[in-house]
């Protein structure tokens, strides 16, 4: 195959040797290119073209337990920029706790100035930081992109006395303490949204029996093993077991119906809500840098596999990226904080 390629090129393998640089400088010059030209060629080939990636190794925080839509996130973005060929190979840290912040401050702390690192944030994240107020906040790192919108789907182990959401409304006004939800950590989207349904129930929302986990795969288990009477989370992490008939939905928190799940505006609950996700850079890096963080990203965006994975999972593209992705998530601040201060969660 190398000599093919250097052949079609007018070159030999053997003008690799290294009496090829006693030649005149001009003649260097000349093959030098050649060499490159056969190298181009030569990746096109074999399909090697993260040999010249934008990033050599992409360091991925991730701030939840493995198994949950943060996990999901960084795994699928970078799987689709090395497929773009803008990463040349990704490496995962998952810290879970405190809706992604204990793994925002080690981020932030380790990372500064490492312009090949990404850590994957979202409304959880910026929830929990409204909630907390930590020291560390996406304030000291650096906007790269947003992502996707994912809706919330309410489900029950299958084995629930529970068939629908009028059910579990009932059973909520009866006794709110008596019924567990199962979601992300305290003050996540997926708490704000039981609160939202309390509410709308007519129950006080302080009195939601709500159960923090920090990963997906905690609240999963916990569902599944019919510790808890209701889970919520995006509809891309319990998709898998409502299909394998394990979990029953009731309700979506979209205006629109999800895989034939009705939202909850169509079941008499005026609730609508949704989760969206993205990735942040650390602080102490430079514009250009961002830039190259920025521009690798969205390649990823556009390829094939991640489009795919859009589809599988029932996420919906909604990319921004930057400065006016920073405004964003500050706007985002806003209205989520209001929404946890009106269900008594933060102050």
């Amino acid at each position: 195959m190398l000599q093919r390629i250097f052949r079609s090129h007018g070159l030999f393998a053997a003008s690799l040797a290294p009496s090829f640089a006693t030649s005149r400088p001009s003649a260097f010059a000349n093959r030098r290119h050649a060499v490159a030209a056969c190298l181009v060629s030569l990746a096109a080939l074999l399909g090697a073209s993260p040999v010249f990636a934008q990033i050599d190794t992409l360091k991925v925080m991730i701030g939840a337990n493995p198994g949950g839509g943060f996990d999901q996130t960084g795994r699928s973005i970078a799987a689709a920029m090395q497929a773009a060929g803008a990463v040349r190979n990704a490496t995962f840290e998952n810290k879970g706790g405190a809706g992604g912040t204990i793994g925002l401050a080690q981020f932030v702390n380790t990372e500064k100035g490492n312009p090949n690192a990404l850590i994957v944030t979202g409304a959880v994240m910026v929830g929990a930081i409204e909630m907390s107020h930590p020291p560390v906040t996406l304030k000291n790192g650096t906007p790269i992109a947003r992502l996707f919108a994912d809706a919330m789907v309410v489900v029950v182990p299958a084995g629930s006395k529970l068939q629908s959401m009028a059910d579990l409304v009932a059973m909520v006004k009866a006794s709110p303490g008596a019924v567990s939800w199962a979601g992300g950590s305290r003050g996540s989207t997926d708490h704000m949204l039981a609160g939202l349904i309390a509410k709308e129930s007519g129950v006080e929302p302080t009195k939601v029996n709500y159960i923090p986990f920090a990963g997906g795969g905690e609240a999963t288990a916990a569902i599944l093993g019919n510790q808890v009477t209701v889970g919520i989370a995006g509809v891309s992490e319990f998709l898998p077991f409502i299909k394998d008939g394990k979990m029953r939905a009731l309700a979506v928190s979209s205006s629109f119906p999800v895989q034939g799940i009705k939202p909850l505006k169509d079941l008499g609950l005026n609730v609508e809500m949704y989760n969206w996700r993205g990735v942040w850079g650390p602080p102490g890096i430079t514009p250009d840098q961002q830039k190259v963080l920025i521009d690798a990203v969205v390649k990823g965006t556009q390829t094939q596999q991640w489009k795919d994975t859009l589809t599988r999972n029932e996420w919906a593209p909604f990319v921004q990226t930057g400065a006016e992705f920073g405004s964003y998530v500050e706007s985002e601040s806003k209205r989520l904080g209001g929404i946890l201060r009106d269900l008594g969660l933060a102050k």
